[in-house]
């Protein structure tokens, strides 16, 4: 049986903010490239525009907190058919990464869904108020 990862291996960092050294692989997952970033004060090693949602799907979720739980659902269903996240599954097992990613809201966007399906983790069900 393969191990898991180390929730510690996976990392978020908005784009706009700067390197650090135990950053370990950063990896942009933005279709777009971030406004405003030099490629330089990226310090990217690599860009997986592939991963990110699909134009479709973004275009329909427009950072909209409302549609939060359904835009998880269907990210997921995108990276099940995704061999870039059994890849970078496999690179967090053996080493830190930091999936870099320029959304002003940092509880609702794909950099989460994509981190807790390298993780393993289910998707949480939704409260009833």
């Amino acid at each position: 049986m393969k191990h898991a990862v180390r929730a510690s291996n996976v990392r978020l960092k908005r784009a706009y903010q700067p390197y650090a050294p135990d950053d370990g692989m950063r990896v942009l997952i933005d279709r777009l490239w971030p406004r405003g970033v030099s490629k330089e004060e990226a310090k990217l090693d690599v860009w997986l525009k592939e991963i990110a949602p699909s134009a479709a799907l973004r275009m329909w979720f427009d950072h909209d907190p409302d549609r939060w739980a359904e835009f998880r659902r269907r990210y997921r269903d995108e990276l099940k058919h995704s061999p870039l996240a059994h890849e970078l599954r496999e690179q967090a097992r053996n080493r830190p990464i930091t999936l870099v990613y320029s959304a002003k809201d940092e509880t609702h966007n794909d950099a989460i869904v994509l981190r807790n399906v390298l993780l393993g983790r289910p998707i949480p069900q939704r409260r009833i108020r």
